[in-house]
């Protein structure tokens, strides 16, 4: 099996503005990722056995979110899909927990592990606050044994136990796992973007997951990959009678992280511009497509202050200096998704049905032929 790469390593550069030092969302100053991946057994279906290709990836936004929370605003492009934890969000303006991701039908396990971890780690006075945690999803149903429920309360804990900073794995890891791009191999991706000195010096990172799309509509900075490396090439899941049946094409989430100080309606505004990088890859956002955006910033502190009702003082990046932000959301976007696509390998899961990467040497002369 080939290599697999990154689109900076295999000379794809994607707008104008520089990475940060591992070009992931954990670029962005105290957030950490953690990934527990889980790939089992061969052969026929045999729900509640496998097998088993899933995970969940796990976002901390910072130490102690709970107490010392972040900004954030939420867009929706097309809503087949599942969030838990937005309507706080879209009320107070305010996540106060880790972002969970998953495959669709293990949602309401990661989002109670997630309140049972904060329990067993709680030591303020008393029993622990309520929590009303953000965990989301996209479907893996076609390898993996969806209906088995294999992600546990264990797999969640490990995931938010393991979470660091630095480089963050991608392709077919955490909830990535088992997912489908553009008729290729999806999963999981990242990337960031560094503003220069003069728009502020912030940063921007994104990790996606992605599960979405049809070969012919991929585009790889403008190159029209999907119609070079087409489904005579590289043969389609869509083919098979299986996921033919399937509605609509599938799903992604993307999830934006920036140290710039935005208030929540800015954050929104953020999250919105993720779907521009969804668009230059070839997303549509389906009637059947679950596209859910979340975009958050760190750059306040003290926004609940346990007992002080004083006024909270709060920083912001002016509007008229926030396209730079927007320019770095749309770019680490679309890289994001293409590094999922780069990274992730070919897999046989359910049944013996396969997905097939995307072919890099492929991918390489296709890119040169247009000129990139």
């Amino acid at each position: 099996m080939a290599q697999r790469a990154r689109a900076r390593e295999l000379g794809i550069r994607i707008g104008y503005l520089e990475p940060g030092r591992w070009n992931a969302i954990t670029d962005v100053p105290g957030v950490r990722v953690g990934l527990e991946t889980l790939i089992e057994g061969e052969g026929p279906l045999d729900v509640g056995k496998g097998p088993i290709r899933t995970g969940v990836t796990m976002i901390v936004p910072r130490d102690n979110v709970y107490d010392d929370p972040v900004f954030a605003g939420y867009h929706q492009l097309n809503g087949n899909g599942e969030m838990t934890g937005i309507a706080w969000i879209e009320e107070a303006g305010l996540l106060t927990s880790p972002i969970g991701i998953t495959n669709t039908h293990s949602v309401g396990v990661v989002r109670d592990a997630m309140i049972e971890w904060d329990r067993d780690n709680y030591d303020g006075p008393g029993i622990m606050p309520w929590r009303l945690p953000v965990a989301t999803e996209t479907s893996d149903h076609y390898l993996n044994d969806a209906n088995g429920f294999h992600v546990k309360p264990k797999h969640v804990f490990a995931a938010l136990d393991s979470a660091v900073s630095g480089p963050v794995a991608e392709g077919n890891v955490g909830g990535g796992t088992g997912m489908i791009c553009h008729e290729f191999k999806g999963g999981t991706g990242t990337s960031s973007r560094m503003l220069p000195a003069e728009d502020g010096g912030w940063t921007v990172g994104v990790l996606v997951q992605a599960n979405y799309g049809w070969r012919k509509h991929l585009r790889i900075d403008g190159v029209p990959v999907g119609r070079e490396i087409n489904t005579d090439e590289v043969p389609s899941p869509r083919r098979k009678p299986a996921l033919a049946q399937q509605p609509g094409d599938g799903s992604i989430v993307v999830i934006v992280a920036t140290d710039a100080p935005l208030l929540p309606i800015q954050c929104k505004r953020l999250a919105q511009r993720a779907t521009l990088g969804v668009a230059r890859v070839g997303g549509n956002g389906d009637n059947g497509s679950g596209d859910l955006f979340l975009a958050l910033s760190t750059g306040n502190h003290g926004l609940e202050p346990a007992t002080d009702k004083s006024p909270v003082p709060v920083s912001m990046v002016p509007n008229n200096a926030i396209s730079s932000l927007f320019e770095a959301v749309a770019d680490a976007t679309e890289e994001a998704i293409v590094n999922a696509l780069c990274m992730a390998e070919t897999m046989e899961g359910s049944t013996g049905r396969v997905v097939h990467e995307l072919p890099l040497d492929r991918l390489q002369e296709v890119m040169a032929k247009y000129g990139r």
